[in-house]
């Protein structure tokens, strides 16, 4: 919803409403959407993929809405992306099938010749022996021979072999559904061969392309540590096997008036305000709140907020109520930069319940660190506890603050309406004017959540390095929190040499760096004999690997001089 419809209540009220909405053709994008409402004496509202709901979408958190259709039948998003479902076939199965055409065109050769041989015969000797006498061969009848020899080299075609397979192939897939070694017994979940066509495929895999967060890792992220104007909090738990965040000196700190009281309450707030998430609160206790998060990293730093005293209570179209250590405060939310894959951080415009203007910014510390204001009292130290979290595994955001003028809000505020309502590369519009804000802004500290690994991972890895299998391991994280996963997941071992390809500028530097990493393992390959025991790995940073991906004869070139076995991206 937006504010400019947020009256709209009742059937009534929406036959009241009028004006129009302008959008994008019908296209395939299902999470893009470019559009504007123009509602009558008012200016045009941006529409985005938040604003819509696709075909056969469900409500969440929402009892009911009113809506305006936008596309239907085959303009819709859904049957745009509609298609007939692909017919899964093997390698074997595609062989199979080439060489039974074959041999069909073989038997049809085969007929054919003896056919063509078999009348010139006959009709050479039809006086010459006797019993051809009793048959009529006046007119030999071509198509009948052909039919004659076509039984007869029948066999040459192995029906029977498509029968075994077929059922070589379901009770392959019977047996997987009764294997115990792949019962989930947390889930209580048996394996399940939801098709029986590409059995065979899964001894001839060669390469195995992994995300590490889902699939690796449980997805189940909880905050750990934290880094606080230049003070680690996290590093002495209450307990040995605690697995949230503990370290309550962070509150005896604020309780206290510590020089850094200030600071901590800032983090803690803007922890819990911002972001994304969603309060959920429970029909049979509404004090029991359930946080809906687009992401885990989300409702993990909003549930460890929560722990220490800043619990995020409720979201209106326009405000954030907090609890913050027993008292209620209510920030208005005055714009939300969200987080994309290109922009790397988070940021969200907030009037305080003192009444200035402040940016909250997290994110990545490659490009918060690029819009920091030349006076900094924690930079340096917090930089550093962040490298010792991601050396131990930990995912990092780093946390920002700013104060912003009153005026100079004004003036980016209708450049932003302006990104904001734009038809045509309205995301790249609205990333450049949000540059424009997140500017001078002051580090506070940083957080480390940890997310850990899912249970026989490394058995897992390593019995696929055993059977010749290459593994590449893809993530967003900081390059020493990849290198940690890897030794944790065995990706890497202690006495493999490490070979990174770290941030480059441009294609041609990050293809020297590869031909100099390539060059080196091919030494230690004529060393050793075989790659996979020179021990050698590559850890491909972020930001070189879009210049790995072209398709350019120099490329073609590098990719055939080399084969890796274990790459960490």
């Amino acid at each position: 919803g937006s504010a400019e419809t947020k009256h709209v209540t009742s059937a009534g009220d929406v036959m009241s409403v009028q004006g129009f909405i302008e959008c994008e053709h019908p296209n395939s994008r299902l999470y893009e959407f470019v559009g504007n409402m123009l509602l009558k004496g008012q200016t045009a509202t941006p529409l985005g993929p938040s604003h819509i709901l696709l075909r056969g979408a469900q409500l969440k958190n929402t009892q009911w809405v009113y809506g305006v259709v936008l596309y239907t039948g085959h303009d819709s998003k859904v049957m745009q992306n509609s298609s007939a479902a692909p017919i899964k076939r093997s390698r074997m199965d595609q062989t199979t099938n080439v060489q039974i055409l074959l041999l069909f065109l073989l038997l049809i050769i085969l007929a054919l010749v003896s056919a063509s041989i078999d009348i010139s015969w006959m009709d050479k000797n039809k006086n010459s022996h006797w019993y051809l006498a009793a048959m009529d061969l006046s007119t030999p009848n071509f198509f009948l021979e052909f039919l004659t020899f076509i039984i007869v080299y029948n066999n040459l075609i192995p029906i029977s072999l498509i029968v075994t397979i077929e059922f070589v192939k379901f009770m392959q897939a019977y047996l997987i559904n009764l294997d115990l070694d792949m019962y989930n017994v947390h889930r209580d979940t048996p394996a399940m061969a939801r098709s029986s066509n590409i059995n065979e495929e899964l001894g001839q895999v060669k390469v195995i392309f992994s995300d590490k967060t889902g699939t690796l890792t449980c997805n189940d992220m909880t905050l750990k540590k934290c880094s606080i104007a230049g003070i680690v909090y996290g590093d002495k738990p209450l307990s040995e096997d605690i697995s949230e965040f503990s370290d309550y000196t962070v509150l005896d700190n604020l309780r206290e008036h510590h020089p850094s009281a200030s600071v901590i309450r800032e983090f803690f707030s803007l922890l819990a305000v911002c972001h994304t998430v969603v309060p959920e609160r429970k029909h049979d206790n509404v004090d029991d709140i359930v946080y809906q998060a687009s992401s885990p990293d989300e409702g993990a730093l909003v549930m460890g907020a929560k722990k220490l005293g800043f619990s995020f209570n409720v979201r209106t179209h326009d405000t954030v109520v907090i609890n913050a250590l027993g008292e209620e405060e209510t920030y208005e939310i005055l714009q939300v930069l969200d987080f994309t894959s290109a922009r790397k951080r988070m940021s969200v415009i907030v009037r305080t319940p003192a009444g200035c203007l402040k940016i909250y910014c997290k994110g990545a510390d490659s490009v918060i660190y690029e819009r920091l204001h030349p006076s900094q009292l924690f930079v340096d130290v917090t930089l550093l506890h962040m490298e010792q979290f991601a050396t131990k595994g930990y995912r990092t955001l780093c946390i920002a603050v700013a104060e912003i003028d009153a005026d100079d809000y004004e003036k980016w505020s209708k450049l932003y309406h302006k990104a904001s309502t734009s038809l045509h590369n309205r995301q790249e519009e609205i990333d450049r004017v949000a540059d424009l804000i997140e500017r001078n802004l002051f580090v506070i500290g940083a957080t480390a959540i940890e997310d850990k690994l899912q249970e026989g991972v490394p058995e897992a890895i390593a019995n696929f390095q055993e059977a010749g299998i290459r593994v590449w391991m893809l993530t967003g994280d900081k390059q020493e929190t990849a290198v940690n996963i890897g030794y944790s997941s065995c990706l890497i071992k202690q006495d493999m040499s490490l070979l990174l390809c770290t941030e480059k500028q441009s294609a041609e530097d990050t293809r020297q760096t590869l031909v100099q990493i390539i060059d080196r393992l091919s030494g230690l390959k004529a060393a050793k004999k075989e790659l996979r025991e020179s021990a050698g790995r590559i850890v491909v940073q972020r930001s070189t690997r879009g210049f790995h991906t072209d398709n350019s004869p120099r490329q073609q070139r590098l990719s055939g001089r080399c084969t890796v076995d274990t790459a960490v991206q």
